[in-house]
Order: structure tokens, then C-alpha cells, then sequence
């Protein structure tokens, strides 16, 4: 996890297509979540941020996909959050 002047940046392991939405925890070094949203035109890279975004109490334009578009390993920027408050999803989980 690392930050930047704007947020944070931090791994993402998603499991699409799933029957809800949840944090499930960490594997490896990636936060895990769960989308109901299939792995197709972007709909799961769209669920996540969007649901990342309203977990973390951000406007859904603050959360982003930067890196591993079309892979379940993604690399996300939050903006206007600390690496704490992701942490604090796993608390949450």
C-alpha cells in the first residue's frame, strides 16, 4: 500500500460474477473484494470502485483503476483517503 498527495494506492484482488458484494479479506498483499458484476466491458472495474468509493465515504470520481484493467489483480487509487482508512475496511470485514 502506498500513498499519494491526493490518497492512497493499494492492491486489489476481485472476484467477480459473486452473489454480493463484500470485503473478504487480504491475499497476499491485495485487498480482496467480491462484485456481483461480470468480468465484461469494464463492469467489475466499474462495481468495484464504485462500491470501494462508498465504503470509504468518497465520491465515486475519487476512485480509480490505474493498473490491471482487464486482471482480477488491480491496482486502485482512492483519492482524499489515508492508507488507514483502507486498512480500516479489513476491520470492517
Amino acid at each position: 500500500m502506498g500513498r499519494t498527495r491526493e490518497g492512497a494506492v493499494f492492491r486489489l484482488r476481485v472476484q467477480p460474477h459473486a452473489r454480493r458484494q463484500e470485503v473478504v479479506g487480504v491475499r497476499g498483499e491485495a485487498l480482496a473484494v467480491k462484485v456481483t458484476a461480470p468480468a465484461e466491458g469494464g463492469q467489475a472495474n466499474e462495481a468495484c470502485c464504485a462500491f470501494l468509493a462508498r465504503l470509504l465515504g468518497v465520491p465515486r470520481s475519487k476512485v480509480a483503476v490505474v493498473g490491471g484493467h482487464t486482471f482480477r489483480s488491480k491496482l486502485v487509487r482512492a483519492e482524499g483517503v489515508t492508507a488507514q482508512d483502507v486498512l480500516s475496511l479489513l476491520g470492517r470485514a
